[in-house]
């Protein structure tokens, strides 16, 4: 398998849904590199520079910690989308952490760079603008969950989340991580999964949860992840197979004035 920067521009639904073009303005600045579980790509107060773009099963999760050392996840970012510089024109003190959470393959690029080109490609703008609002949405889905939701809930959303983007029954995580992730302590989330376990929702094992019906799951989870599927389906034009794995990304190209990729242009 080629380890150049171009061969793995296809891992990402982003890039993918590029045109041939569009593509030929970005692909000779992509640079290559491989994250593990654990590091950050950038920490909360650090300038922004560069965008990545998480291919293939790479995870990357969007974490706000607090004083007493309680984090809790705003958005959970693979293949889909990029994290990084991506709405503002980069090199801004970032206000939440970038922790990969699996790890894999990620393609980065000088946020200038995307800039310049999306001045230059009215389709690459239209890209972009449209990924930036369903960031947003998936981030005020996530702060409305956290308030609202119950631990269960909002335990399986997160596990459908994770399940969408990398595409397998059996997700890598443990739970010190969910737990994190969750806002919770790792006593009280062991309580919840073998709840969810005895239900027959999950099977946990040694670093990772089984998901063993998902159509259960969805009917057993907050309405969070409906939404945020429904609204990467209307904005970004993503397409998912029945179990959940976003396909790719077809964007509408020509945006009305009420079209919601106008609309996050202004915010």
């Amino acid at each position: 398998m080629s380890s150049s920067p171009e061969s793995f521009i296809e891992g990402n639904l982003l890039l993918k849904a590029m045109s041939a073009s569009d593509r030929g303005l970005l692909a000779p600045y992509f640079e290559l590199m491989v994250v593990r579980r654990g590091e950050t790509l950038f920490t909360v107060g650090s300038n922004v520079s560069l965008i990545s773009f998480p291919c293939e099963q790479t995870v990357i999760t969007l974490i706000v910690s607090m004083r007493d050392g309680r984090t809790a996840e705003t958005a959970t970012i693979g293949r889909e989308g990029a994290v990084g510089g991506v709405v503002s024109h980069g090199s801004l003190p970032a206000f939440s952490t970038a922790l990969v959470q699996i790890g894999g393959p990620v393609l980065r690029l000088d946020a200038a760079k995307l800039q310049d080109a999306k001045q230059r490609s009215t389709t690459l703008r239209n890209l972009f603008t449209r990924y930036g609002d369903c960031l947003l949405g998936q981030v005020l889905q996530s702060v409305a969950c956290n308030a609202l939701h119950p631990i269960e809930e909002r335990c399986l959303r997160w596990l459908l989340t994770l399940q969408d983007r990398i595409g397998t029954e059996e997700l890598p995580v443990t739970h010190e991580l969910l737990a994190n992730m969750l806002g919770v302590q790792r006593t009280y989330l062991t309580r919840i999964l073998r709840t969810l376990q005895l239900q027959g929702l999950i099977e946990v094992g040694r670093g990772r949860i089984t998901i063993l019906n998902r159509a259960e799951i969805q009917q057993a989870a907050c309405e969070c992840h409906g939404a945020v599927v429904r609204h990467f389906e209307t904005v970004l034009g993503a397409v998912y197979d029945a179990d959940g794995r976003m396909l790719f990304v077809d964007p509408p190209t020509q945006p009305s004035p009420a079209d919601p990729a106008r609309s996050a242009e202004t915010v």
